[in-house]
């Protein structure tokens, strides 16, 4: 068997740059273990026209377009901590739900689940829902060449703490393939799915997510990490996996002013959404489906990554909105319609978030796996999503300064 993981190569080819009846609720019902999805083939009807690339290359940086890779990835070196190269330094701090005027706090009991809608079979019932406290971790990448007091761009991901995603950049900064910048990892609320905190963080079609990190995450990274960030959107870029990559793509959507680039893996570009909203009945499934389509064009480079082996009807709804290769295709088949800076590779060999490579990627200094959201190849998204900012490509003249800060 070969390795599995997504290439550092592969990274740098990234984006040019990702009713209840009667009034009475049903039970919930208990989350059935996910079934093992198939492989899909990337060359399947109504599926887009991607160019299959020689197995173990990787698209350029610079190529717009659907791509097919694999079915061999070997792990990036910038994935571990590198010897001979400037070690930035990474802080953490914690954020509680009693100080937060955004999100307060819910949670689903354990062992259950939800119910479909007799009415409505695209909307999940949800009773065993209730407020509830937590703490949220987040991490912050200062890179050694960072000088204090200049303005650095920087990349928000979702699930962290990623310890991966520091590593990376401190490679990519060592060798002058990104900017010095800032990297943030932020921790969810807790929980996953429909009633869950992270559920209703990632994949709420809102830009309240992004509100909350611009109006309680970010300040308290620039005050505890002694940093000054940016406000150029075109330095500010967005990552995640699963919904967390559905969620970097609705902080950019709904705030394009804060953020240009947008990073997914295996994104949850499906209906996902609690509570149910009927302005977006769909959830994230809304984007290929009306967003996308019905609106005008928005200044925002995305790159997109599937796994062939990635979920399908993960849990007890059969909408047909639960297919996340379809989804992703869908996604591929309308950013070229309306004419976005996108690139969609497909991977063969490889499941959601590449979970199949979990012995294969490790953080070297502590000898432990990355955790499963973590396991996104993130030297690729962040190479990719700020090569050209190293060229001072995507800042206009007099903000080149600020963007790059000792570059």
């Amino acid at each position: 068997m070969t390795p599995r993981s997504l290439s550092i190569s592969l990274l740098v080819s990234l984006v040019a740059i990702l009713n209840p009846v009667s009034g009475q609720s049903p039970p919930s019902a208990a989350h059935t273990e996910r079934p093992t999805p198939p492989t899909r083939n990337p060359n399947s009807p109504g599926y887009v026209t991607a160019k299959e690339l020689p197995d173990g290359s990787n698209p350029p940086a610079n190529a717009d377009g659907n791509f097919i890779i694999g079915p061999t990835h070997d792990v990036p070196p910038e994935m571990s901590v590198q010897d001979g190269i400037p070690k930035g330094t990474v802080m953490e701090f914690t954020m509680n739900s009693s100080d937060s005027k955004v999100y307060p706090g819910i949670a689903r009991d354990p062992g259950t689940f939800g119910t479909i809608d007799p009415a409505n079979p695209a909307k999940l019932v949800v009773t065993t829902s209730h407020p509830a406290p937590y703490a949220r971790r987040v991490s912050v990448y200062v890179p050694k060449q960072y000088v204090p007091g200049s303005v650095a761009p920087f990349i928000v991901g979702a699930d962290g703490p990623d310890l991966s995603l520091f590593s990376a950049v401190d490679t990519l900064i060592a060798q002058h393939k990104v900017p010095v910048m800032i990297a943030i990892s932020i921790g969810n609320g807790g929980g996953d799915a429909q009633g869950s905190e992270r559920g209703l963080e990632y994949d709420t079609i809102s830009g309240v997510y992004a509100e909350f990190v611009e109006s309680e995450v970010l300040p308290l990274v620039e005050t505890e990490a002694h940093v000054k960030l940016t406000k150029d959107p075109g330095g500010r870029a967005t990552m995640g996996g699963s919904s967390g990559g559905s969620c970097a793509l609705i902080m950019a959507w709904y705030h394009p002013e804060l953020y240009h680039r947008v990073l997914t893996y295996s994104g949850t570009f499906v209906n996902q959404q609690w509570p149910y909203n009927p302005q977006t009945p769909h959830g994230a499934w809304e984007f290929h489906e009306h967003l996308i389509p019905d609106s005008p064009a928005k200044p925002i480079r995305i790159w997109m990554e599937v796994g062939d082996r990635d979920l399908l009807n993960p849990n007890v709804m059969r909408d047909n909105m639960h297919d996340w290769v379809l989804a992703n295709e869908h996604m591929a088949n309308v950013l070229a319609a309306k004419g976005y800076h996108y690139q969609f590779v497909f991977a063969r060999n490889a499941g959601h978030v590449d979970r199949a490579v979990k012995e294969l990627i490790r953080y070297s200094r502590k000898n432990r796996l990355i955790a499963p959201r973590q396991m996104q190849n993130v030297a690729f998204l962040v190479h990719s999503g700020f090569a050209e900012l190293s060229a001072a490509a995507s800042f206009p003249r007099t903000t080149v300064t600020e963007a790059l800060g000792s570059v």
